[in-house]
């Protein structure tokens, strides 16, 4: 019989013979990856690494506490213009500057976590929907930060290794990425993460439990907001460019699509849901050089919409697919993953 006897097998990663060699599996899949795919699959899969702890930031706060945000493009340019800013102006070394931008962007998610003790639903998404948009309009203003014009991230050197190419920055993001998720994971099974379902369930109740919820919804707003601060820095040497425009309301939505899809209060349905939408949004960006298809859209667009609109296909997919999703599995990609497990463990049965 598979009884736990301890605290500590809750949150160990290596709970068997088999984990281990599909463990062993996946860091020898992630170390030879850049080595046997081309340049622009390595920059696809720091992409999608930069999204997954994004997603997994908000999962917490959305998925786990029940706290809706439409404000987190806000919190990742807070960490990718303070991960930048630090290291030109300041002349910290990253190993620093995007751990400190993190912190900032905590200390905004602190903030704006009080509004979530009065507010709750469309209310409290309409309060963080301000923040983002707030905060973009502010950085565009000021000089220090490039205004409209925007930023050009500086050399990245850590500890006399210069991250050139994005091989080299596959391997400092990867083990970053890596190292997140299982903090957070972790953390959901610890007092801490026990506490954010409580709140999720019912608040009222968890706080006739001894709950504290001023504390505890305020700490998963700054925790999910340093995770997406995180990601933000990464951001910053994935583009080596970063302007005010890229921060919008529509970075915000793609960030909660990443969670509905995978699976809401899931660290794995985070990862497959944030994988899935950024290799989407990569590949529907050049939907139109697609023989046969593209010619199509781009004489529909024209006939019945504006050749503007195939531009934007991949917003129309996407939403598409959050519909079908809802509708058809509510848990999303995570619920099929579990359907099929418990398929074939009782199958033919």
């Amino acid at each position: 019989m598979d009884m736990k006897r301890e605290y500590f097998e809750d949150v160990r990663i290596i709970t068997s013979g088999t984990v281990v060699f599909w463990f062993l599996v996946l860091i020898a899949g992630l170390v030879i990856y850049p080595f046997i795919l081309p340049n622009y699959y390595v920059y696809m899969a720091n992409y999608m690494a930069i999204n997954v702890i994004v997603a997994i930031g908000l999962n917490m706060l959305v998925g786990y506490t029940g706290q809706i945000s439409l404000g987190h493009a806000g919190f990742f340019a807070i960490g990718a213009y303070g991960t930048v800013v630090l290291m030109q102006l300041a002349h910290l070394p990253f190993v620093i500057a995007l751990p400190l931008s993190a912190f900032v962007a905590a200390i905004f998610g602190f903030l704006i976590g009080f509004p979530a003790l009065r507010l709750e639903g469309p209310y409290l998404t309409i309060a963080t929907l301000g923040f983002g948009l707030t905060i973009t309009l502010v950085i565009g203003k000021i000089e220090l930060f490039g205004g409209r014009n925007g930023l050009h991230a500086p050399e990245l050197t850590i500890f006399g290794w210069h991250v050139k190419s994005d091989r080299d920055f596959y391997f400092l993001l990867i083990p970053i990425t890596f190292f997140l998720a299982w903090f957070a994971r972790n953390l959901i099974r610890t007092k801490v993460g026990r506490a954010f379902i409580a709140i999720r369930d019912a608040d009222v109740a968890a706080e006739t439990m001894g709950v504290n919820l001023t504390y505890y919804k305020t700490l998963a707003f700054a925790v999910s907001a340093f995770y997406t601060g995180v990601a933000g820095g990464l951001y910053a040497y994935v583009l080596r460019f970063i302007e005010p425009e890229l921060f919008s309301l529509v970075m915000s939505i793609t960030f909660l699509a990443y969670i509905v899809v995978g699976g809401l209060g899931s660290i794995m349905g985070s990862i497959t849901g944030a994988c899935l939408i950024s290799w989407l949004d990569l590949q529907l960006r050049n939907i139109l050089s697609v023989p046969y298809l593209g010619d199509w859209l781009e004489s529909l667009s024209q006939n019945y919409f504006s050749i503007t609109g195939v531009s934007n296909i991949q917003y129309i997919v996407l939403g598409l697919i959050m519909i079908l999703i809802m509708v058809f599995e509510p848990h999303g990609l995570y619920g099929i993953w579990i359907r099929m497990k418990k398929y074939w463990m009782t199958w033919p049965f």
